[in-house]
């Protein structure tokens, strides 16, 4: 619950990240989100749209090219050193004791979420809280192919940051005054991005409850 609220509070801090910290603090965001254990509470989904959002309106001051291009390079390499990270510590995660940074039960779920959807989870990963994080590192914990991975590195990376960030830069582009609802967006984001989670919790006490 305690990791739930500092996402929550991370996702209306995005805003202001973005206008003070600007286009290197985004990909130094992007990176921790996709690489390092201690980074699954930051906001990513909804960090890429206000990115994409704010570049149209100008007060990210990149070109769009610039913009997704470094973007990508910050998930495909955070995704990498996730995979090296998990390839180093291998099965001792799933032995660490719980800490505030790190917590064994996303490593759990990145498992299950993998062996449910199979190489198809480091792409669809991409789009989920928390499995942004572990799937990479549980990637590398099982060594899954080097080629492999890099393919679905890839591959998931051009997709998260295009669907995203483009989204949110053509919808500031046609519709500018939409920066006005800023409130509404973040609110849409964190009920996409949370009810799967919650109904994923939900469902599992119900199984051990039987």
């Amino acid at each position: 619950m305690h990791e739930l609220w500092l996402s929550f509070q991370q996702l209306f801090d995005a805003e202001a990240l973005l206008r003070s910290g600007g286009f290197y603090l985004l990909l130094i965001v992007v990176f921790a989100e996709t690489g390092l254990f201690f980074g699954f509470f930051l906001p990513g989904d909804y960090l890429l749209f206000l990115a994409g959002l704010f570049c149209a309106s100008g007060l990210l001051p990149v070109s769009i090219y610039t913009l997704c291009g470094g973007l990508l390079a910050a998930a495909i390499l955070g995704n990498y050193t996730g995979y090296w990270f998990g390839s180093r510590t291998g099965p001792m995660l799933f032995k660490r004791k719980d800490s505030l940074l790190f917590k064994r039960k996303y490593i759990v779920a990145a498992e299950e979420f993998y062996h449910k959807y199979g190489a198809l989870a480091l792409i669809l990963g991409r789009f989920m809280p928390i499995i942004r994080t572990f799937a990479p590192i549980f990637a590398g914990v099982v060594r899954v192919d080097l080629t492999r991975f890099t393919i679905l590195n890839i591959s998931g990376g051009i997709l998260w940051v295009a669907i995203l960030t483009l989204s949110g830069y053509f919808l500031g582009q046609n519709f500018p005054q939409i920066v006005n609802y800023i409130e509404y967006i973040i609110i849409g984001f964190i009920s996409l991005t949370t009810v799967p989670v919650i109904v994923t919790v939900v469902r599992k006490s119900i199984k051990k409850e039987k």
